[in-house]
């Protein structure tokens, strides 16, 4: 090697080190971000988690006293009333309260059953953070009744399971009548399990008339406590083999059975449904002597062909609503009316389809006419106007309402544009309930192509949404699993930075994401939609220790290039690779019309982390018999005694180990092991600073030691203007 060769090498070595050093001093992120499993990759039922955790309890989840006996829950003395009280202990994840809270919504519009904070009554459930998903069957009438929803039993089903037992359910496969419907392996079973395949007969637990039903979220799977790789359950019709045992959403025998159970007339949340299969449309009504109406029809001129309840696969049926604005009139007006509703909480949220073939200036509004003393007709109030070009398909809509009286819901079509003899609007799958509205939903079409076509391993994301509250968030899907899950949906929620995204509050705290992949039956009652939810601890560390997960994505991120050329942050991200298998997302209505869509959600639960208040005229009543008979998972009373905890901290249980749980504001935060620590926006950016400067002063200090040595070699070598020329190419290349 020449001498001159030497030096052009040790140049270009000094710049590769002065561009590693500005690169490691501003932290720019790798090209690979994390992903953390929560599930650990495992897809792990209610009965794996529990004998994991060395539980030996009756069919694998129910606690029995030492009064109860199996055939005990027959009779109203152990029902609770519709309204039940619940305590939430302060050693429950963050993240498990928000989906105990999702769960109470379920039941709520499916249901007449109502949970709310426990205020002194006799009889409450107690809801804490045990060894594994537990419950006693009906109201024990002990006091405080415990409810375990351990480590992974934070899912909505697995809750809404648990909840069930305590309502007064056995498992469905416990049945009297239950080997007419499966066939019972018992040799492939666990040794010392086979207690968990036992059934009552007609006195001790009742069916209240309801057939058999294998997609129960009360069934067993059909390799419940197997000795190996063969089923213990054998369905006798073998196409419900892969149904049994899915934990989504209640079906609707449990429904039915619920609602027997406590003579439910009405479920406490729901409104009004509709997808005008009926002639009598719902009882929805025209606008009183107008000239234009709104048409019940099956197809329309110009589109829609069919409807999207049924999608023109039913004969005799597949009905929508159409107004033609087409052929209307220039001015015409077509309003139609819901029935009248009657609300309780103040909130709504109106959810439909609709289907725009009209003309770009022809529009959609939604309105609320209200009815009090002053106004016995009512008053109209505009809520929106429906926005967007005319587009070839059914579109899903969410609209909020606020209405605290008597009203009806208007959808009020009004043509603009040029007269055509085709094209219109059109309505379909109306719900209507008194639920927060999902916040965004991310469409994906031609699904079922996608899964088949995505090769395991690679993902596919989302648009990057922004909350209420300002952060931008996104969802990361694994159509084909990852590399090592085929068959699987895997699923992830990550935080992500926008150009313009300011005034966050990093790292993130106490934000919960919900990914849910919705069930498009026509009947919101009847969805058995999938989601999982992951929740934003600001305490939590990357997996590699590099920094805290829910940070700056500027920082601890990606920076990506959207597909219309747009960059943006991709921040580390929360999820499972076991979502939902592909064979359950074939299944129902989770792929209509080729596409699927997902309902994302961002949703602040930093209330959750404060301590539920007991109520001031009593005390909590002592710990009863309803734990495991092994105690495991009863915490001893005086675990906290020698924990402080500052800063109005709190003591809970993780791990069955105490610690300290810190206080969390709008822009400041407690941390360390007894909260003895504090940090606060204004911190963070004092502490940014400085670093800047520290930055700033290194890379000046680091660029002056590069160039006086790239000068010295330069005038160490020949004075040839060729070669000084290859020395500046050598500069410009790097």
């Amino acid at each position: 090697m020449s001498d001159m060769e030497g030096r052009k090498k040790r140049v270009v070595l000094v710049l590769d080190i002065v561009c590693f050093l500005f690169s490691s001093i501003y932290g720019l992120p790798t090209a690979k971000v994390l992903e953390h499993d929560v599930d650990g990759g495992r897809d792990l039922d209610i009965f794996d988690i529990n004998e994991e955790a060395g539980l030996n309890l009756v069919e694998g989840d129910i606690v029995l006293d030492e009064r109860q006996s199996r055939n005990s829950i027959i009779g109203d003395e152990y029902r609770w009333p519709r309204t039940v009280p619940f305590y939430m202990e302060d050693d429950l994840e963050i993240n498990a309260k928000g989906v105990i809270l999702k769960a109470f919504e379920q039941y709520r519009l499916k249901t007449c059953i109502n949970f709310q904070p426990w205020s002194g009554e006799e009889n409450y459930i107690s809801i804490f953070k045990g060894s594994g998903c537990f419950s006693s069957v009906g109201n024990r009438r002990v006091g405080k009744q415990r409810l375990s929803i351990g480590s992974n039993c934070d899912r909505i089903a697995t809750i809404e399971h648990e909840f069930l037992h305590a309502l007064g359910f056995w498992h469905e496969q416990s049945r009297s009548d239950r080997d007419d419907y499966v066939t019972i392996m018992w040799d492939r079973i666990s040794a010392g399990k086979e207690h968990n395949f036992n059934t009552y007969n007609d006195t001790t637990s009742s069916s209240l008339g309801v057939p058999y039903d294998y997609g129960s979220m009360m069934h067993y799977s059909k390799n419940a406590f197997r000795n190996g790789t063969l089923p213990t359950i054998v369905t006798n019709i073998a196409a419900f083999s892969d149904v049994v045992g899915q934990r989504m959403e209640f079906s609707d025998s449990d429904l039915l059975k619920l609602s027997r159970l406590y003579n439910c007339t009405q479920a406490t949340t729901f409104l009004d449904s509709c997808d005008f299969e009926l002639q009598n449309i719902c009882g929805m009504v025209q606008e009183p002597g107008a000239t234009t109406e709104w048409a019940r029809v099956t197809t329309a001129p110009g589109g829609p062909s069919t409807d999207y309840s049924n999608l023109g696969k039913c004969t005799d049926s597949g009905y929508f609503m159409h107004f033609p604005s087409g052929a209307a009139d220039a001015g015409a007006v077509a309003q139609l009316e819901s029935r009248l509703l009657y609300p309780k909480r103040g909130y709504q949220c109106l959810q439909f389809f609709y289907y725009n073939s009209a003309a770009p200036e022809d529009t959609l509004s939604l309105w609320v006419r209200e009815y009090d003393a002053a106004h016995p007709n009512g008053t109209l109030r505009l809520i929106k106007t429906i926005d967007g070009p005319p587009e070839e398909l059914w579109q899903l809509h969410h609209v909020s309402l606020d209405v605290k009286t008597k009203f009806r819901v208007v959808f009020r079509g009004e043509k603009h544009g040029p007269s055509s003899a085709m094209g219109g609007l059109s309505l379909d799958d109306i719900n209507l309930s008194e639920t927060a509205c999902p916040e965004h939903a991310w469409r994906v079409k031609n699904f079922s192509n996608v899964m088949e076509t995505t090769p395991p391993g690679t993902p596919i994301h989302s648009p990057p949404f922004t909350s209420k509250e300002g952060y931008s968030f996104q969802m990361t899907l694994y159509p084909s699993g990852g590399t090592d899950y085929p068959g699987e949906l895997s699923a992830y929620a990550r935080l992500v930075a926008r150009p313009g995204d300011t005034g966050q509050q990093w790292p993130c705290p106490w934000k919960q994401m919900t990914m849910m992949l919705m069930d498009q039956h026509p009947h919101i009652q009847k969805r058995m939609s999938n989601q999982r939810s992951v929740t934003t601890d600001p305490n939590t560390i990357l997996s590699d220790g590099s920094g805290l997960h829910w940070d700056d994505p500027r920082k601890v991120g990606a920076e990506v290039t959207a597909p219309d050329g747009t960059k943006y942050f991709r921040g580390p991200a929360l999820g499972t690779s076991v979502y939902l298998t592909h064979l359950r997302a074939r299944s129902r209505d989770f792929i209509k019309g080729g596409d699927a869509i997902f309902l994302l959600s961002m949703e602040d639960v930093s209330h959750l982390t404060v301590t539920q208040p007991v109520p001031p005229s009593t005390t909590a009543s002592p710990e009863t018999a309803t734990t495991p008979n092994n105690n495991s998972t009863t915490p001893p009373s005086d675990a906290c005694t020698d924990v402080e905890c500052l800063n109005d901290g709190v003591c809970v249980l993780e791990q069955k180990k105490p610690a300290c749980r810190c206080a969390v504001g709008d822009d400041w935060w407690y941390y360390g092991e007894q909260c003895q620590y504090s940090g606060s926006s204004s911190d963070n950016l004092t502490v940014t600073l400085a670093a800047s400067l520290s930055v700033l002063a290194a890379m000046m200090l680091v660029t002056v030691v590069s160039v006086v040595y790239v000068k010295r070699s330069m005038n160490r070598s020949s004075p040839d203007s060729n070669l000084a020329m290859s020395n500046v190419n050598v500069v410009e290349r790097f």
